[in-house]
């Protein structure tokens, strides 16, 4: 399905935003400020993903996407980056049939390729299972980065399309590798952060920002609801002045 880009046409918005996106950032200082080791709190924010996947769910967003684990974060100690691992397969054993029963799509993206053939398989085999369902995709980006992901994009296009010349934005678009998913319309980052930290640098040209103090494992339904409520009160002109706006709705 083609999607609408934000900087070249105006894309449809409503009162709940249609995507999600998500640093899950805090848990380590979650776990910190309780006298628990950095993994407990991995652990507990796995937990949270479950919650918030059935609060989008109940409030009828389409897309979420969920930054789990950025490129970066091989540069952290082995010992948490073997925990994660083992986290995301857990996680994937555990929720995939409850995912496909609720009619819930996966989607993985990043660089999979530096993952154990063990975990790429169940990743494969979870996206496949759960292709057809159209309830809410949920997109988890694992081994992610927003430069990586305009780069492959970059290197796929040229490749199928040697010497074309000049390339244009719709042209490169569908290389991204969400060109599934219409833009995200609100972007939310926990911890208490104020960046996006190379997460879907092209794709988040025009979403809403809602940064807040809560760490991630604290991120509940009533705090989706609260991010969710900021975002009905931005005015969205997608370089449009308000007052064309207010013509635009009128003439709607």
């Amino acid at each position: 399905m083609k999607h609408t880009s934000s900087t070249q046409q105006i894309p449809m918005t409503g009162v709940v935003p249609r995507h999600i996106a998500i640093i899950m950032d805090g848990n380590g200082r979650w776990a910190t400020r309780r006298f628990l080791p950095r993994v407990a709190g991995h652990a507990k924010g796995v937990e949270r993903v479950r919650d918030v996947v059935e609060a989008c769910v109940d409030r009828g967003v389409e897309f979420l996407t969920l930054f789990a684990f950025s490129s970066e974060n091989w540069r952290r100690p082995p010992e948490e980056v073997s925990v994660l691992m083992r986290l995301f397969m857990t996680a994937l054993e555990r929720e995939i049939t409850k995912m496909h029963v609720n009619e819930i799509r996966l989607k993985v993206i990043g660089d999979l390729s530096r993952f154990d053939e063990k975990l790429q398989r169940m990743i494969a085999n979870a996206e496949r299972r759960t292709a057809n369902n159209t309830r809410l995709t949920v997109t988890i980006c694992a081994n992610y980065g927003g430069r990586w992901d305009i780069m492959q994009a970059v290197n796929r296009m040229v490749a199928e399309h040697p010497g074309a010349g000049n390339f244009s934005e719709e042209q490169l678009e569908p290389y991204l590798a969400m060109a599934y998913a219409p833009e995200p319309d609100l972007f939310i980052r926990t911890g208490g952060e104020e960046r996006i930290s190379n997460f879907l640098l092209w794709q988040l040209a025009y979403a809403e920002m809602y940064f807040t103090d809560t760490y991630w494992p604290d991120f509940g339904a009533a705090a989706l609801d609260e991010a969710i409520a900021s975002y009905q009160q931005r005015e969205r002109r997608f370089g449009r002045t308000s007052e064309q706006l207010v013509e635009a709705k009128k003439a709607s």
